[in-house]
C-alpha cells in the first residue's frame, strides 16, 4: 500500500536520535550497528534480518542501485562515496526538520547536534543532555560528594538543552523510587560511588528530579536494547510510583522505544496526564512488519501523546528508514482507519500531525 499524500508531505521532528558516524565505516561495523546484536548466527551475516532487508529495498535506490542490491553490491558502493555525501543523501531524503540529539554516549565517534545541524541542509538540531554522562563528567572532574549537587545544577542550568534522557533502564533498571534524594543521600551516594559509570539508583532519581525542577522533558529509554539491559528491568510499568510522584509538577515525562512494551507504554501514556511514548528504533528495525507493531502502540494511547523518533545511531540508513517506515505504517493505521469510517479524512490529517511533529514541539517548547 503506497503512503497517503499528507502523511508524505508531513515534516517530521525526531524526538530522540544520535548523531552519524564522522568516518566511513568497513562492513563489520556497518553491520554491528544494523541491529541490537553484537554478531550474526554462524554462516549468516545481520544482513538476514528486517532491517538488512530493509536496507537493500529502501536505501539501495538513493545510492543509484537496484531495490534488493545484494549486501556487496550495496557497500562497494556506499564505500566508493565520501561519508559526508552519503549521510547528507539519507539525511535530505528524510523530511525530518528538527532533531532533538542525544549526544552522551560515543561523542567522538558521532556528530554533535550542531554539526547534524550543518549537514542535514535545512533543518535544526536541538541537544537532549544525558544525565548519567552529566553525572559523570562531574565525578571525572573531581567534585566532592558534598559539592556534587549543586555542581549537576549548576551544569544543568547552564545547558541550552531542550530535554534530558536517562539510561536508568541499562544501569538500574527502572524500579525507581517516587521520593526526591535530599543533599545528604546524594553525597552519600557520591561516597560510595566506585568505578566511571553511574549505577546508583538515588543518583538516578536525584538526576531526573533535578531535570524536573528545571522543565526540562526526561526521556527514558525503555525496553528495546542491546545486551547490556536487562530486559525484565525495562519495562515502563516499573516507573509507576515514580509517575506518580511526579504528576503535580506536569513536567512530560517520554517513553522511548517501549518495544516489546509498547502496550505498556500507551497504557502509561493514557492514564499519566504527563506521559508521552513513541515506538523509536524498533520502526526501523521491524522493517516491512513495522505496521503490525506500530497499530499495537496506538490501541488505547491519546493522539496527542504518541511521537515520532528514529533513535538513528551511526549510519544515516536509520534516520531514512526510520522516517520512511513510520511514514508507511502511519499511512495504513489511517487507511484502515478511512476504510472503516472510524474518523473522517479530516481527522486523520490531524492525527498525522500531531504525531509527525505538533506534539514534539508543544512538549520540548520548540
Amino acid at each position: 500500500m503506497g503512503i497517503l499524500p499528507f502523511v508524505a508531505e508531513l515534516g517530521l521532528v525526531d524526538h530522540h536520535c544520535h548523531g552519524v558516524l564522522r568516518t566511513d565505516s568497513d562492513r563489520a561495523e556497518f553491520e554491528s550497528l544494523l541491529t541490537e546484536a553484537s554478531s550474526a548466527a554462524p554462516g549468516t551475516t545481520l544482513f538476514d534480518s528486517s532491517i538488512g532487508l530493509a536496507v537493500r529495498k529502501w536505501c539501495a535506490p538513493l545510492l543509484d542501485l537496484p531495490r534488493h542490491a545484494t549486501p556487496e553490491a550495496y557497500l562497494e558502493r556506499r564505500n566508493s562515496l565520501h561519508i559526508t555525501e552519503v549521510s547528507r543523501t539519507f539525511l535530505t531524503a528524510t523530511g525530518i526538520q528538527t532533531y532533538l540529539v542525544d549526544g552522551g554516549f560515543q561523542p567522538d565517534r558521532l556528530l554533535a547536534h550542531d554539526e547534524l545541524r550543518a549537514l542535514a541542509d535545512g533543518a535544526d538540531a536541538f541537544e537532549i543532555v544525558r544525565l548519567e554522562t552529566l553525572a559523570e563528567a562531574v565525578k571525572a572532574a573531581g567534585t566532592g560528594p558534598r559539592e556534587f549537587a549543586d555542581e549537576v545544577r549548576s551544569r544543568l542550568h547552564a545547558s541550552s538543552a531542550v530535554g534530558a534522557k536517562s539510561v536508568a533502564a541499562y544501569r538500574i533498571g527502572l524500579a525507581l523510587r517516587g521520593e526526591r534524594p535530599s543533599d545528604e543521600d546524594v553525597a552519600r551516594a557520591v561516597h560510595e560511588w566506585s568505578g566511571s559509570r553511574c549505577a546508583s539508583e538515588v543518583l538516578t532519581r536525584f538526576l531526573v528530579w533535578e531535570a524536573i525542577e528545571r522543565g526540562l522533558p526526561v526521556q527514558f529509554h525503555v525496553g528495546y536494547g542491546d545486551s547490556d539491559a536487562d530486559l525484565h528491568r525495562c519495562d515502563p510499568l516499573l516507573l509507576t510510583d515514580f509517575l506518580r510522584a511526579t504528576e503535580s509538577r506536569g513536567v512530560p515525562i517520554m517513553l522511548l522505544h517501549n518495544y516489546p512494551f509498547h502496550r505498556n507504554a500507551g497504557y502509561l501514556a493514557q492514564v499519566f496526564p504527563h506521559v508521552y511514548c513513541d515506538l523509536g528504533l524498533a520502526t526501523h528495525a521491524l522493517g516491512h512488519q513495522a505496521t503490525r507493531v506500530f497499530k499495537e502502540a496506538l490501541e488505547i494511547v491519546p493522539f496527542g501523546k504518541f511521537l515520532f523518533s528514529s533513535d538513528a545511531f551511526g549510519l544515516a540508513e536509520l534516520y531514512y528508514l526510520g522516517a520512511l517506515l513510520f511514514r508507511h505504517a502511519l499511512s495504513d493505521f489511517l487507511s484502515f482507519g478511512l476504510k472503516h469510517d472510524a474518523f473522517t479524512e479530516r481527522d486523520a490529517v490531524r492525527i498525522a500531525r500531531l504525531i509527525a511533529s505538533e506534539n514534539a514541539r508543544r512538549v520540548y517548547g520548540l
